[in-house]
């Protein structure tokens, strides 16, 4: 039996938002799309290496990815050293299932080397503020985004990792990091155990605006969204129950409100001014 075009796309984009967009003919078909909407963290890898090849590839493909001002700000630090994949999983003790990925990376920002041109060309550097590492920042974040999309376009399965902001000094000593450079995330990947979940996201007409930013119904939304999620999707534990107790109605918002609740890389100021940023 013939497939309707885009049946899989509009599938899945069903069972990530309560008001998913309908799909018309005018819409090339693009696996793509598929696996951008179907995507989900992986943190269960199955046991074979991924190609270096692959790897390669995919690093070109994440910095072909947009850029502020053809800047270039972004580096990727390929963790293939036993020793030094090793480190980073120390560092990131709370997150045990990485030491199981089969390939991690790191995704720093750079305005280093754009210092370094001004060096060269014996021209003041003007923007010694916030922007800096700003952009650095977008830059380390698309080519994030890019090398997701792309590996799971393969068939890989990708985490991101965030706590390596947890202990941003010392992963930098550990990748050889000089000043003006930083750890964005780190990033998992490998061929996945099995197909992630798809997790659902706030309706569209939550966070899609038109011409103007409006949340004057946004909470509303938000205990909608809590109630269907806490439904199909309900959390298997409960953060900080010595805190909070145990909750009946445990959903999505309370969930994040509890995750900051509580201190976290309360010193990755200090550690970005400390490798020369200004942040004024």
């Amino acid at each position: 039996m013939t497939k309707e075009p885009h049946s899989d796309l509009q599938r899945v984009l069903a069972a990530r938002y309560s008001d998913a967009p309908g799909l018309d003919a005018t819409l090339p078909d693009t696996d793509v799309l598929q696996s951008m909407a179907a995507r989900g963290s992986c943190r269960a890898f199955l046991d074979k290496p991924v190609p270096p090849a692959w790897v390669d590839m995919l690093c070109a493909v994440a910095l072909a990815s947009p850029t502020k001002s053809d800047l270039q700000q972004r580096d990727i630090v390929l963790l293939r050293a036993p020793e030094v994949r090793q480190g980073l999983v120390d560092l990131v003790s709370g997150q045990a299932w990485v030491a199981d990925a089969p390939m991690i990376a790191v995704f720093c920002g750079n305005n280093r080397r754009q210092r370094m041109l001004h060096k060269w060309h014996d021209v003041p550097f003007a923007n010694d503020h916030l922007d800096a590492f700003f952009n650095a920042t977008g830059d380390a974040a698309i080519a994030l985004g890019a090398f997701v999309t792309a590996a799971e376009a393969l068939g890989l399965g990708c985490c991101p990792i965030s706590a390596v902001r947890n202990e941003a000094a010392a992963v930098s000593e550990l990748l050889n990091l000089p000043d003006h450079v930083f750890p964005f995330a780190g990033l998992a990947f490998g061929l996945p155990a099995q197909a992630p979940e798809i997790s659902k996201r706030l309706p569209l007409r939550t966070t899609c605006h038109i011409d103007r930013f409006q949340d004057d119904r946004v909470q509303e939304e938000v205990e909608t969204y809590d109630a269907g999620r806490a439904a199909t999707q309900p959390y298997s534990t409960q953060r900080f129950p010595e805190v909070f107790g145990q909750s009946d109605a445990y959903a999505w918002s309370e969930d994040k409100v509890r995750q900051y609740s509580q201190p976290e890389r309360d010193n990755f100021g200090a550690h970005i001014r400390s490798r020369g940023f200004n942040l004024d």
